[in-house]
């Protein structure tokens, strides 16, 4: 668990310190993209729209201050009232909406960030737990509640990428993530029907970690002579 929120330089800081480096790495860069008012996400995104980053992901797990401190993700209406100014912000940038998973509705909220522009879908984040220290008996968290990731959290989110891809309609690009930490984590992704997987915690254990999925998954698809990983998938789809 951890509450440490979204610390960060800020979206001038990191275009000007922290992208360049990335950009001389190779591979595209993401930006991840907070706000606590569609007024902030509209002007984080133009900021990021002007920059070299390669696409945005729109986090929407962050409370809105204008509705009582509840998260954007957790209501369709919400969901699409700062997706859609953050898509028009990105004129020439794919978009990437992250989903919550304490969303009631998490299909709907889905079909809503898709209707207001979401190129794509990644889920899940974060889910809400907490815990007590019992000698001093108070929570351990000055917040109460707390972030759940890591492994525990797989089989859930595997289940939730799973029932998502089969409901959403039109079909966007679902990039999973939750518990993934070696690459038969990241298959299981895949042949639940998602594009492509993130590795968060996982690397903090082991910062190879991400290397070694992709070596993993590429012996994989050689082996059983798997040509694109667009092609990984259950037995008899």
């Amino acid at each position: 668990m951890n509450s440490i929120g979204l610390e960060n330089p800020g979206i001038p800081a990191f275009i000007e310190k922290e992208l360049p480096p990335l950009r001389k790495l190779g591979p595209a860069v993401i930006a991840n993209l907070s706000g606590s008012t569609v007024e902030e996400y509209s002007e984080g995104a133009a900021l990021l729209n002007a920059s070299s980053v390669d696409m945005v992901e729109l986090n929407i797990s962050c409370p809105n201050v204008r509705a009582g401190g509840m998260a954007f993700g957790l209501d369709p209406g919400a969901a699409a009232s700062v997706t859609g100014p953050v898509r028009r912000a990105l004129s020439g940038k794919p978009l990437m909406v992250k989903l919550s998973p304490n969303a009631p509705d998490l299909a709907a909220v889905a079909r809503a960030c898709v209707s207001a522009g979401a190129d794509a879908l990644s889920l899940v984040n974060t889910f809400k737990a907490m815990a007590i220290d019992i000698h001093n008996r108070r929570p351990v968290f000055d917040n109460i509640s707390a972030g759940l990731s890591g492994p525990a959290i797989k089989p859930i989110a595997l289940r939730m990428v799973w029932e998502l891809y089969a409901e959403l309609r039109p079909k966007v690009p679902i990039v999973a993530l939750g518990g993934i930490a070696c690459t038969d984590d990241a298959l299981e992704f895949l042949m639940a029907g998602a594009a492509a997987v993130q590795v968060g915690s996982a690397t903090f254990a082991r910062p190879s970690t991400m290397i070694e999925i992709i070596d993993g998954i590429e012996d994989y698809m050689r082996r059983d002579g798997i040509a694109r990983p667009g092609d990984i998938s259950l037995r008899g789809d």
